[in-house]
């Protein structure tokens, strides 16, 4: 069978609609996909039976909402159409977080996260306690109103780039080019709408077991295998475009090969490490105002 046919048999077998409601783009690549996921369908069956087991053994895991109609809009699950209407989920869930915590309320980016929380545990009750997890303990003063904990990871990773990556934070710094405006959706999103659904969902594993350090490492492998193709930038509009190209392609959709990169590429990382760099950096942005 020529190339073009097993991609069109490709197509005609893989629903336009992946398994989370997500539709697929016109030009999403069948073959490459389907190759890609029987691989991949050993190791999930192999991480549900760890999961199994890990979770026998412990019996938990510890404003105004005008993004509802922008939340997922290529997912047939929220869809005022659909039956059920997730939005309704959503809705419950980040007006019951609103009020749990009120030094929080609801900020942009939140409707993503609880949007995933949902989509994966169909429950509105663990969703909320999945969130309080992420916002109130893993990334403190993200979402609060002022977004110092976001600000000062963003600047966090600045430094690991200029101590790691010198070129690029080179190419940053000669051009003026804030971290903020190249990857202020990777992390108040973390990474949702930016990284293959299956790849967010390992990320996110990693982030409830292992804490906020597992941001800097998606972050710093992303930059650091596309190195060579950021510094052919020649200015900010470039710049910006090569950090978006940067999140798509068969290297974040390998999910597996992904996940075991981030834990080789940027070198070694301590907590001892960032936290004395959240210090520092926190104290800057305090003295800025």
């Amino acid at each position: 069978m020529e190339p073009a046919e097993r991609a069109q048999a490709a197509r005609d077998r893989v629903p336009r609609i992946d398994p989370y409601g997500f539709e697929r783009p016109e030009d999403f690549d069948y073959a490459a996909y389907e190759e890609f996921f029987s691989t991949y369908l050993v190791i999930l069956t192999r991480r549900a039976i760890k999961w199994s087991k890990l979770l026998k053994g412990s019996s938990s895991v510890q404003k105004s909402m005008t993004d509802m109609n922008r939340t997922f809009p290529d997912n047939v699950k929220f869809r005022k159409s659909a039956d059920p209407c997730l939005q309704k989920t959503l809705y419950n869930v980040l007006l019951a977080y609103g009020h749990h915590n009120q030094g929080v309320g609801y900020c942009q980016g939140m409707n993503f996260i609880a949007g995933y929380l949902i989509l994966i545990t169909k429950n509105e009750e663990e969703s909320f306690w999945l969130l309080d997890a992420l916002i109130g303990k893993i990334l403190p003063d993200y979402y609060s109103p002022e977004m110092l904990g976001l600000k000062t990871d963003q600047e966090v990773l600045g430094e690991l780039v200029r101590t790691k990556l010198p070129a690029v934070a080179a190419l940053m710094d000669g051009h003026g080019v804030l971290w903020t405006l190249v990857v202020s959706r990777w992390f108040i999103c973390l990474f949702v709408d930016i990284l293959p659904v299956e790849t967010v969902l390992r990320i996110w594993d990693c982030l409830f077991n292992e804490g906020s350090k597992i941001i800097f490492r998606v972050a710093l492998t992303l930059i650091k295998q596309h190195q060579a193709f950021i510094l052919e930038a020649t200015n900010v509009a470039d710049i910006c475009e090569k950090f978006k190209e940067i999140t798509k392609g068969s290297f974040v959709t390998e999910c597996h090969t992904f996940m075991q990169k981030i834990f080789s590429e940027p070198g070694s990382l301590s907590m001892t490490t960032i936290t004395r760099l959240r210090e520092s950096c926190r104290a800057k942005l305090l003295v800025q105002g």
